[in-house]
């Protein structure tokens, strides 16, 4: 009886060992879509991170979500690199200026961007509505958030309403405000 060498045997468990490591690396770096299965359910879950203190962009400061309360919040994720970031920019204006800034705002983060570049993007889109900086992409993770732009609709309560995952067009957003400013 021949003996089968031990090499190509232990080679094997090496290699479906780091195939199994690749595949959970993959799977665990996936974003987080439980808000999207909870909105599209009709849960409509709690903004997180929503106390989370993050730096304004235009002043001096930090400013959490939480202070919103109360309000409808139009929550956008952009930086200034983004194409589609730069087209929803005037959509977003338009919706700012239908909120009136009483009944609700939208809310822009800045993901990963230089603060000159997002500086430069309020300015060349003449951005009216508040904006804050995302220095280390953790409040935006909280959200699955890895590809821009996305927003997320939030009720007076806080509750996420609604969510694109890409650029926003106006039927979007005139539903999904209408559905907030209703919860």
């Amino acid at each position: 009886m021949k003996r089968r060498p031990i090499l190509p045997a232990l080679a094997a468990l090496v290699g479906l060992a780091l195939l199994g490591l690749l595949v959970y690396g993959v799977s665990s770096q996936a974003p987080a879509r439980t808000l999207d299965e909870d909105v599209k359910n009709h849960a409509y879950p709690l903004a997180p991170s929503a106390t989370t203190a993050l730096p304004v962009l235009v002043g001096a400061g930090h400013q959490s979500l939480s202070s919103y309360l109360g309000k409808v919040v139009v929550l956008n994720f952009w930086a200034s690199w983004c194409e589609p970031c730069q087209l929803e920019a005037p959509l977003l204006n338009r919706a700012q200026h239908m909120l009136g800034g009483q009944t609700g705002t939208v809310l822009g983060v800045t993901y990963l961007d230089a603060s000159s570049d997002s500086l430069g993007f309020v300015k060349r889109f003449h951005i009216s509505y508040p904006n804050l900086r995302d220095t280390t992409g953790e409040f935006a993770h909280a959200y699955g958030t890895n590809q821009l732009p996305e927003t997320f609709v939030l009720d007076r309560a806080g509750r996420i309403v609604a969510i694109s995952r890409g650029e926003v067009n106006e039927a979007f957003l005139r539903s999904a405000i209408t559905l907030a400013e209703r919860s």
